[in-house]
């Protein structure tokens, strides 16, 4: 196992894109978390004889057309978007793990029948179907991270299922099967671990997206709603004045695109370094 991390290691910090990538990830995470002591001002607070300043000493970023501080409102608007992306995620992945550990164990008739439902998932155009059940369902911050998640599990599934097929027929497993270890204890306990190398880099490429898709849905009205700042809602504001105050548009669109950048630049890392037949490539 050892030997096993410092191969990985040798090879992803060899790629200074992915290393670039991860410190950024990471400062962006200490952002979010320690937003409160970083924060000069009171996101909320609004102060109308302070609306559309630019940025200076005072408002590194500037205000808004509330007078509210755009540095502030940015660094909770992090907390949002992360979370947001994070925990869409982590109900995809879950999704995607069971279906394809089931379809991939199995095979035969349950095979055929959860990839027929993957494959009628994805002919519905996705961002349209959250947008119609966020719409139905109402613009409420768990109700985003929930139909990002229950939405964009289907990749996942695929990339477990082939995992499966390949592990079940390794001496190990049919070594447990011989020893009468039931079925859910071998796909959880043996199978599993040694399938989630994939699901680290879909994850990982996942998170960039969920991102996206929550900065779009709240331009469009349907996502986190204000006073609560995502940096969707604030681009979203930024709209109306964009040749007055072009500074409510450009710091948060220049925070999602360099955050989901590096969430792709450190997936696509994570996936040269795990996969051997990709490490000489760099």
């Amino acid at each position: 196992m050892l030997s096993q991390k410092k191969t990985f290691w040798h090879y992803f910090k060899r790629n200074r894109l992915a290393v670039g990538g991860l410190v950024i990830i990471a400062i962006v995470f200490m952002t979010a978390i320690f937003a409160p002591f970083f924060s000069p001002y009171d996101p909320g607070k609004t102060e109308v004889s302070l609306k559309l300043k630019p940025p200076s000493v005072q408002h590194y970023l500037g205000t808004d057309q509330l007078g509210r501080d755009v540095f502030s409102r940015m660094l909770y608007g992090s907390r949002i978007s992360l979370s947001v992306g994070f925990i869409a995620v982590a109900i995809s992945i879950l999704i995607g793990i069971l279906v394809g550990a089931v379809a991939g164990y199995y095979s035969g008739w349950v095979d055929s029948f959860l990839m027929r439902l993957v494959d009628i998932m994805f002919c519905f155009p996705t961002f349209f179907l959250i947008l119609t059940v966020v719409a139905i369902l109402g613009p409420r911050f768990y109700n985003v991270m929930v139909v990002i998640g229950i939405t964009s599990w289907m990749g996942t599934s695929r990339f477990v299922r082939a995992e499966f097929l390949s592990l079940r027929e390794r001496d190990f497993v049919q070594a447990a099967k011989a020893l009468g270890v039931k079925d859910h204890r071998i796909i959880f306990r043996h199978i599993l671990p040694n399938a989630l190398a994939p699901v680290f880099v879909t994850a990982t490429l996942d998170v960039a997206t969920a991102i996206l898709v929550e900065a779009g849905l709240s331009f469009l009205g349907f996502g986190v709603q204000p006073p609560a700042p995502s940096w969707g809602n604030i681009l979203t504001e930024g709209r109306t004045y964009i040749f007055d105050a072009w500074w409510l548009t450009v710091f948060p669109g220049l925070a999602i695109l360099i955050t989901v950048l590096s969430f792709n630049l450190f997936g696509e890392g994570l996936r040269d370094a795990i996969d051997p037949r990709l490490r000489g490539r760099r």
